[in-house]
């Protein structure tokens, strides 16, 4: 009677697991876990775009992807061509905006670099790197 009620329980808790088990497998690529961790220094697009026009935005990758597509009105500066970018991208800036730097991809470290450099030898207030960069942009257009 005992080894029956076990089985019985077991089978049950199997069938409740069930579901669970099939969702993890059949969307594994897409678990929150998964989900790159916002950094320190990194902000959302969606707060991002509740700033409106108060954003200056900053394309830190090379200049043939910002020369392929970017985001209307960004300025391009990056590290290759630092001297000679950053003059129009400070003639752009003014103290009432938030820069919003993005390179391509999560794992893009170009746009991080960039954000330090302005905060450190521009010294400009209000950094910010975008949080999923260029694709995060790109997958919230219509």
């Amino acid at each position: 009677m005992t080894r029956r009620l076990l089985l019985q329980a077991l089978l049950l808790l199997g069938l409740a697991f069930l579901p669970a088990i099939v969702q993890g497998l059949y969307l594994r690529e897409n678990v929150a876990w998964n989900a790159p961790a916002v950094r320190e220094g990194e902000v959302e697009l969606a707060q991002v775009q509740a700033w409106g026009d108060a954003v200056l935005w900053v394309d830190a990758r090379p200049e043939g992807q910002f020369e392929a597509g970017h985001i209307p009105n960004a300025q391009l500066l990056n590290e290759d061509r630092w001297n000679d970018l950053l003059p129009p991208m400070l003639a752009a800036w003014s103290p009432d905006k938030q820069v919003v730097v993005y390179c391509s991809s999560q794992s893009c470290e170009a746009s991080h670099e960039v954000a330090r450099r302005l905060k450190e030898e521009a010294q400009l207030p209000n950094v910010h790197v975008l949080h999923g960069g260029w694709e995060a942009w790109q997958a919230a257009q219509p």
